[in-house]
C-alpha cells in the first residue's frame, strides 16, 4: 500500500528485453535500506526490486502492465515518481493507493489558475463513474483531489510544489498518465451492483 506522496523523482537509466523489460531507475533512497524484493511504486505502479547498486535499483515489467500503462512508452532519462511502500506506523497523508493502475488518462490542457496548474483529464470510459468531486484520483502515483466532473472529463489542481517535485510541472496537453481510481469508490460500486 502507498499515500499517493511523491517521495523521491527518479530517472530511468535504461532498460532491457522485449515483451517484458528490467528497468534500471536511478534514486536518492538510501538503498541500504531498500531490501530486494521491496516494492515501489513507479509513476503509480507498484513494482518489485529485483536488483540494485549504487544509486540504483532495477525492476522487472511484465508485458501486461506494459501494454495497460504509459511504463510501455518510457524512455532513458524518463523522470518517475517514485514513492516506498507504507510501513506500520507511517503517517497517511494522501489517500489509500494499491499500486495497482486501473487505465490511462489523457491531458487535455493545462492552465495557469492563481499559483497552480489546473489540468483538465479524460479518464477511459470505463472508469469515469468512479470519479466524484471532491473524490481522490491518483495520477502518475500523485493522490490528487478531484475539483469537477463531466462525463469522462475531470480536473485537478497541480500546487507549485506538486509541480515542482513529481513529474506534473514537465507534463503538456496531449500526455498520458497511469490513473488509478479511489479504493473506495471501487468497493462502493461492486456493492452497488450486487443490489441491482
Amino acid at each position: 500500500m502507498f499515500t499517493g506522496l511523491v517521495s523521491d523523482l527518479g530517472r530511468l537509466l535504461g532498460s532491457e528485453g522485449m515483451e517484458d523489460k528490467r528497468f534500471r531507475i536511478a534514486t536518492s533512497y538510501p538503498l541500504g535500506e531498500v531490501a530486494i524484493g521491496a516494492s515501489i511504486a513507479c509513476n503509480g505502479c507498484c513494482l518489485s526490486v529485483v536488483e540494485k547498486g549504487e544509486g540504483w535499483f532495477a525492476v522487472d515489467v511484465s508485458g501486461e502492465t506494459l501494454s495497460k500503462t504509459t511504463l510501455g512508452d518510457w524512455q532513458p532519462d524518463h523522470r518517475v515518481n517514485l514513492e516506498r511502500a507504507l510501513r506500520l506506523g507511517d503517517e497517511l497523508g494522501g489517500h489509500l493507493v494499491s499500486g495497482h493502475v486501473d487505465g490511462i488518462a489523457e491531458i487535455l490542457e493545462i492552465r495557469p489558475e492563481g499559483g497552480s496548474l489546473r489540468f483538465s483529464l479524460r479518464a477511459p470510459g470505463h472508469l469515469a463513474r468512479y470519479i466524484a468531486p471532491k473524490g481522490s484520483v491518483t495520477l502518475d502515483g500523485v493522490s490528487l483531489t478531484v475539483n469537477e466532473v463531466e462525463g469522462a472529463e475531470f480536473g485537478v489542481n497541480i500546487i507549485p510544489h506538486t509541480a515542482q517535485v513529481t513529474t506534473f510541472g514537465r507534463y503538456e496537453a496531449g500526455n498520458r498518465v497511469n490513473l488509478e481510481i479511489d479504493l473506495l469508490a471501487r468497493y462502493v460500486a461492486r456493492l452497488m451492483a450486487q443490489q441491482d
